[in-house]
């Protein structure tokens, strides 16, 4: 049962790979579009219906504004490096919804929603464009098809281990063990990884799509302004620290100003 698991895990890896167009990095991800877009959809929709969606203020029709920027932008990306096609599939909407919570979120497909509660934070068009690049960067990447890839790996890991240990003791120790472990050794790391790569791909497009790049370090330090510190350690969390974050955007600002240039874009909101 154990060599059987592991030559599963190991085939689900090797075959379940795609190629992130931002990185020409290998990726884990076996549930294709055709299955994953559909279902993210519908839980966006039935997430409206619930929710007080605002429409037509200025905020949100600045949120749909800068979503179709940054959009169009990644589009032009990809078609110049030789991606063309590659959103056929995707089905873009940007929503302001009532609520005070300090966030934002994207749903495969590019299914996004801006809390207003962010909104003072972002300061602005160019602060809710350092946002929105983030949360495109996410449709972009598939993360959400990726956690969901990683998550069934973690499941069949847990279901393996039971399986293969007879003893009810160290059944319990193991749960615990591969609880903990699986989380903070690979899940958590994982999250934080992207994360960061959203933050890189989306500090890319936002300034290819004419917003000012510098501003991202910016709103990071309102964001951890913010939070008054209360984050918990990194390697706990499923992000990176403000502080990474910050040193992380200010190192890229200057490439993703460099990478707008190939794009004839030389002055910035």
């Amino acid at each position: 049962m154990k060599k059987f698991s592991m030559v599963l895990l190991l085939l689900v890896a090797v075959v379940a790979c795609k190629v992130n167009p931002f990185t020409g990095k290998k990726t884990l991800n076996f549930y294709p579009n055709s299955q994953i877009f559909p279902m993210a959809f519908a839980q966006y929709d039935q997430f409206l219906e619930q929710n007080n969606v605002v429409e037509g203020t200025s905020e949100a029709q600045t949120i749909e504004k800068v979503g179709k920027r940054i959009s169009n932008a990644a589009e032009r990306w990809l078609t110049a490096n030789g991606y063309p096609g590659y959103l056929k599939d995707y089905q873009w909407e940007y929503n302001l919804v009532n609520d005070e919570t300090v966030n934002a979120w994207c749903m495969p497909g590019g299914k996004i929603v801006f809390y207003t509660g962010i909104l003072p934070i972002c300061q602005g068009e160019t602060g809710i464009a350092v946002v929105m690049g983030h949360e495109v960067a996410h449709a972009l990447a598939d993360h959400g098809a990726q956690r969901m890839s990683a998550g069934t790996l973690q499941q069949i890991g847990a279901v393996a281990g039971n399986v293969a240990i007879q003893d009810p003791e160290k059944r319990n120790m193991f749960n615990q063990a591969y609880g903990i472990g699986s989380a903070v050794g690979v899940m958590l790391p994982f999250s934080r990884s992207h994360e960061t790569e959203a933050d890189r791909i989306g500090l890319q497009i936002m300034a290819i799509a004419g917003y000012n790049p510098d501003e991202a370090a910016e709103l990071w330090k309102r964001m951890k302004a913010n939070s008054g510190n209360a984050a918990p350690p990194e390697f706990l969390s499923t992000h990176p620290s403000n502080d990474t974050r910050i040193n992380n955007l200010t190192q890229w600002a200057p490439l993703a100003k460099e990478e707008a240039r190939k794009f004839g874009v030389t002055t910035f909101n």
